[in-house]
């Protein structure tokens, strides 16, 4: 049996094949598996209005982020220039001034 892909649609890992369809039972999106290609499952990163975000974007901080080890938050509206996407929980990694290199959340920043 191949591995079965996650809906396009909604990311649910629960898919079901019937004869050459497959089935999302969260979303109710029916594919066919042959017919997708791989652009499909690229990962978008959105920020938290929604806007997708691109290599080399300028963002800002939307919320005062606590940070170990540092004595101060990076603060609410902070600007962050030249970010690189990566995979993983922490999508954004950039250098924010007086802290360094960061690994951000995408939910915690809006595009600029």
């Amino acid at each position: 049996m191949s591995q079965l892909l996650p809906c396009p649609q909604c990311h649910s890992e629960f898919t079901y094949a019937v004869d050459t369809l497959m089935i999302c039972p969260e979303c109710y999106y029916e594919w066919n598996q042959e017919a997708l290609t791989e652009d499909t499952y690229s990962a978008k990163v959105l920020d938290s209005n929604g806007n997708e975000l691109h290599d080399g974007d300028t963002i800002i901080v939307i919320k005062d982020l606590p940070v170990k080890g540092a004595p101060k938050p990076i603060k609410s509206g902070t600007r962050v220039k030249n970010i690189r996407l990566t995979d993983g929980d922490h999508n954004i990694d950039c250098k924010i001034e007086g802290f360094g290199s960061m690994s951000l959340k995408s939910e915690f920043v809006k595009k600029a």
